[in-house]
This record gives structure tokens, sequence and C-alpha cells, in this order.
């Protein structure tokens, strides 16, 4: 906690401290006593979850798996945004393009704070994910070749070139010639 009038206070309560003490002499809150036995009611003896859970496991599997797939409708509208754009370079078509290869990569890099809320086995979201992803990234790169901002061709790689120099001549004209 930030130091605005030069001093701080700690509300966490320590079992030595004379509040904790008096708090846990004080009875119990309502509908405590029945969150608690509601607690022990949903893990059957045997360990297995109770139908609760696996409900509650089901509809976060259900979630995953809806933000593993959000990135395959903005692949359509970004596409469908760059074909309307033409291949002419302006800042529409330069905005449009620099949005579908930044944001792919930043989403992969940012994979696990996006499905870090969900307590279910997320590897089958997270491998869509990458996939949709890494389509919408491929759709960008396309683009930036069909706007000729990328060396795809011989001649992009021309001034690297290495030529030979002729290290002797000759003034004697060819016999051939």
């Amino acid at each position: 906690m930030p130091r605005k009038y030069g001093f701080s206070i700690d509300l966490n309560l320590k079992e030595n401290h004379e509040g904790y003490i008096v708090l846990s002499k004080c009875p119990s809150t309502v509908g405590q006593s029945q969150l608690q036995k509601a607690e022990h009611k949903s893990v059957n003896p045997t360990g297995a979850p109770a139908k609760n859970n696996v409900a509650l496991v089901a509809k976060r599997k259900q979630k995953a798996m809806a933000i593993a797939m959000k990135p395959g409708s903005q692949v359509a509208m970004n596409a469908f945004m760059m074909y309307m754009s033409g291949s002419n370079l302006n800042i529409f078509s330069i905005n449009t393009t620099s949005s579908a290869i930044l944001t792919p990569i930043t989403s992969i890099f940012g994979i696990n704070r996006t499905f870090a809320n969900l307590d279910v086995d997320t590897n089958m979201a997270k491998a869509i994910y990458v996939g949709l992803n890494l389509v919408w990234l491929a759709v960008g790169l396309y683009k930036m070749s069909a706007m000729r901002l990328l060396p795809t061709t011989s001649a992009d790689f021309a001034d690297s070139i290495v030529w030979k120099d002729m290290m002797e001549t000759s003034s004697i004209p060819s016999i051939m010639g």
C-alpha cells in the first residue's frame, strides 16, 4: 500500500493479534455453515466430483473453446478488409496489414494470459487458438506479398549478388569475332 500520509496500515490479521482472537470468538456469519456443508457434499467420498463439478468443468471447457475460436471470426473480417483496401500503398492498407501481422504474434505470445482464468485442461483449445492465429498471420503475410513489401522474387535480392571482377584483360582481339 503506498504511503500517502507517511504511515501504512496492514489489514491482514495474524493469529497472535488481538483482533484475530476476538473474531474467532464471534459466531459464524449467516449461511456460512450451509456453505461449508455444500462444499463437503460437492465431493463424493470416493473423491470423484459431483454432477455440479462435472457441469462446471464442461462449461469451462466450452468457454475455452469459445476463446480458441475467436481469432477465426477476426481472420474472416480482416481478410475482407484487406481485400477491399486493394494492393496500393496507402494508410488504410498499411494499417490493416500491420494489424494482421502484429495481432496474431502478440496473441500467440500472450496465450497463457488468455487462458489463465480457466482451471481446466486447455491444451486442445490452445492448439486451435495458435492454429487460427497462424492462419491470420499467413493472410497478413500474403497481403504484404501482394503489396510487394516482402522480398519474394529474385530481383529483390539483386544487390546481394556478388559480381566477379575481371582479373586480367587483353588488347588482342579475339579470333572468333
